[in-house]
């Protein structure tokens, strides 16, 4: 019999014939079944979801087999929720799934419920049921009375698989294989097979608790053998004082600390003096007390407040970073004006390579102050940062605690490096654990969990690095000031390679200065054609291939000195990675370039726009994300609301389907700058005018074709300039930040801002 009746998708639960259940529901869709069943005849067709996740399943996503029920009663309660008594009366095969109106409508094929002739078979089926459900209600031992009497008052054996699998206490997945077997003998099967499992797994659970509590007895008896042991030696007079313990007390008492931290290490001397030197609880006694004795409660070293030598510091090891040295200085002065208390939390914030880490250690070796380095990238339990209690095994203080350990005072330099990459799962959020880190109003009394005393971190100067402090979460973000550390440009690059990188790379592979020259051509091809980043990393990697193999040549006496120009860099590093001139080498159609920044560095990309006989449609490729997808929808209805004003039929549009692809489709990319870019180019294919090979753009656009600002200027001029680029346009509003910026950035290019698309246009169309 095929009937067609609402349908509701349950999580987690399989119901059977015969059984009446409460259960809640509160998805709409299910809200909606319920409402259309008790307006009909009250009849509804329960289905397991494979996927207790899947929050709308589909077809796909429930089982073949499930119940059609009566509905009994219904309770309403809070949040909207709804509770159902239902009855399980019969199964039935989902045969079709539609989703009509705001609830599942399914049609389903009814099972004939199975006539049990009383044949010597169905006989034996049924004791065997009857012997073995016996048999996993001894094991068991959680049965009810009731359910066991009303298991010897059936008689039919299909009903009766079917009432003890309802009152089974086993996952949903084992007893749809129960709804599934149609037929008695195969239900017969499965229920066999299922209590068989369940007493094995019982009896096995058994024997392990049994051999847990015969070690946990022994154990015992051995603790009060040890007691007894220690009670006959005071008896005898004999002392187990060790001599560690009458160490420890010695550096307890001189140690720089207070009066409480004083006592602590004493009463817990007291208690390892009590313990059995051979039990698990004296080893963690002892980590205990030497962590304590090893912690600087009260020591901490002298300040250098010599700015001029903390400048030279920083201009001896880098170059170029004008406003990041003088921010630095001026948080220096600072410091020493007002003894540190209350001064900002300062977090570098810039692509890889660009020096973040370098300018952390300056800083420490300016102020004579001890370096402590805490990498947080991938850290994501709160443990790390707080410490783990010590009722656990391998109970350890949290990361600042050992910092301070590590550096022996108690006011070093801490480098929070990669602030923006630690995680969160269900151990707990490390971020809002660096709050009280970070926060001068609580810090002075910061509680790690295993040091269990309050830590004095107030005179500790705090440093972090972030490579997009986008990511950094909110609140830790309001408790520091971001100095953003932009890419540098080649002249830069240049000199830090000059100054700083080659001697590095000399003395690392063992060469002499005479023994390997690199001239500027040699390095400025590099720094063009062989890497491509903000900061200066790959480029010190390419030095060290040439030093590598250098280094080689002269071990083995084939040669006594290098000198490396542009004309033979091939031999050292082989081809080239990238092209001199990355513009295009003619107009096209529906063809733009843009600008992009990434965390490492800025990048240009192009944006193509194809026009097809279609049906209107607008198709994005590219491994665009939702706000480049947003700024795509925007860009193309911008056209589509000026293509009168440049002579385009009405119908155009309904006609044609518009295709917008960025290559490199395998990267990801976001963000909304792409946007006149792509309503350039969209621009251009739909009205058949070229666009300028030599220019390139950025910006945000509005349905309107206003073009609004956007971040990371710096970057992308840099691209654009090392991509050949000669025009670029900007935003208006990004014209301040022109002001910023060297000439070397600037010199060369011609920078349109622009205020809508009518300029973009008149700009870049040919």
């Amino acid at each position: 019999m095929i009937l067609t009746m609402p349908a509701v998708a349950l999580r987690g639960m399989t119901i059977l014939p015969g059984m009446i259940v409460h259960f809640d529901i509160s998805r709409g869709k299910s809200l909606q079944a319920v409402e259309e069943a008790m307006s009909d005849d009250q009849r509804i067709f329960l289905v397991t979801q494979k996927s207790v996740q899947q929050e709308e399943p589909d077809d796909q996503g429930l089982y073949d087999v499930g119940i059609v029920a009566d509905i009994k009663q219904i309770i309403k309660l809070q949040n909207n929720i709804i509770r159902l008594l239902v009855d399980g009366k019969s199964r039935a095969k989902l045969l079709k799934l539609t989703e009509k109106d705001a609830y599942l409508e399914a049609e389903v094929s009814l099972f004939e419920d199975e006539e049990e002739p009383g044949s010597l078979t169905y006989q034996a089926m049924y004791e065997s049921v009857q012997e073995t459900f016996a048999r996993y209600a001894a094991a068991y031992g959680k049965i009810s009375k009731d359910v066991i009497r009303k298991t010897r008052d059936i008689r039919q054996t299909g009903r009766l698989i079917d009432y003890i699998g309802n009152n089974l206490p086993v996952e949903y997945s084992k007893k749809q294989k129960l709804l599934e077997a149609v037929d008695v003998s195969s239900r017969y099967e499965q229920i066999i097979s299922l209590l068989n499992n369940e007493i094995d797994i019982i009896g096995i659970k058994n024997d392990l608790q049994s051999k847990v509590k015969q070690r946990v007895d022994k154990h015992q008896k051995e603790y009060v053998l040890r007691e007894q042991m220690g009670v006959i030696r005071e008896e005898l007079g004999e002392t187990d004082a060790s001599a560690d313990t009458d160490e420890y007390g010695r550096r307890a008492e001189e140690l720089p600390a207070s009066d409480e931290v004083k006592a602590r290490i004493a009463k817990e001397i007291r208690r390892l003096r009590s313990i059995s030197p051979s039990s698990a609880e004296s080893t963690v006694c002892r980590d205990y007390i030497e962590r304590l004795l090893e912690m600087p409660w009260e020591y901490y070293s002298t300040d250098n407040k010599d700015l001029k030598r903390a400048e030279q510091i920083l201009n001896r090891d880098h170059y170029a970073l004008d406003k990041v040295k003088e921010r630095i200085l001026e948080y220096l002065a600072v410091h020493n004006l007002t003894g540190g208390g209350e001064a900002p939390i300062l977090c570098l914030a810039g692509p890889p390579g660009t020096g973040k880490t370098s300018i952390a250690h300056a800083v420490a070796e300016a102020l004579d102050r001890r370096f402590v380095r805490i990498c947080l990238g991938g850290v994501s339990d709160e443990a790390e940062i707080r410490g783990h209690r010590r009722t656990y095994v391998g109970a350890m203080p949290g990361r600042i605690a050992q910092g301070l350990i590590t550096a022996g005072t108690g006011n070093p330099l801490m480098l929070l490096d990669e602030i923006d990459k630690m995680g969160s799962d269900y151990k707990g959020d490390p971020s809002s654990a660096l709050l009280e880190v970070l926060d001068s109003e609580q810090n002075s009394h910061f509680k790690d969990h295993y040091i269990e005393l309050p830590i004095d971190l107030s005179e500790v100067i705090f440093i972090a690095t972030a490579n997009d402090a986008e990511n950094i979460p909110k609140p830790l973000y309001d408790r520091m000031e971001i100095i953003n550390i932009s890419g540098y440009t080649e002249n830069e690059k240049l000199h830090i390679a000059k100054e700083h990188l080659i001697d590095k790379q000399l003395r690392i592979n063992g060469l002499a200065r005479d023994e390997l020259v690199i001239e500027d051509d040699a390095i400025a091809e590099i720094i063009r054609l062989y890497t491509r980043e903000a900061g200066v990393r790959e480029l010190e990697r390419k030095l060290g291939t040439i030093c590598r193999k250098t280094a080689r040549a002269v071990y083995q006496k084939e040669i006594k000195n290098a000198h490396i120009s542009a004309g033979n860099l091939r031999e050292y590093l082989g081809t080239r990675v990238y092209r001199l001139d990355m513009a295009g080498q003619k107009d096209q159609i529906g063809i733009v370039r843009g600008l992009a920044w990434t965390s490492a560095g800025g990048v240009t990309l192009e944006v193509e726009v194809n026009i097809m006989p279609g049906k209107g449609e607008i198709k994005l490729t590219g491994r665009l994300g939702d706000v480049m997808q947003e700024s795509a929808f925007a860009a193309v209805s911008y056209v589509r609301s000026v293509s009168r004003r440049y002579g385009i039929p009405e119908d155009y549009f309904s006609k044609h389907d518009i295709h917008i692809h960025i290559p490199e489709g395998a990267v990801p990319k976001d963000g909304p700058s792409a946007g006149i870019t792509m309503a350039t180019a969209a621009l251009s294919a739909v009205t058949g005018q070229k666009v300028r090979a030599d220019a390139a753009m950025t910006g945000e656009v509005t349905l309107r074709g206003r073009v609004l600002a956007i971040g990371g200027l710096k970057e992308k001029l840099l691209a654009a300039k090392a991509a050949g680029i000669h025009k670029v346009c900007i935003p208006k509003d990004n014209e301040r930040d022109l002001s910023d910026m060297s000439d070397e950035i600037t010199e060369g290019l011609m920078i349109v801002p622009v205020e809508d698309m009518e300029q973009v246009a008149a700009e870049v169309l040919v």
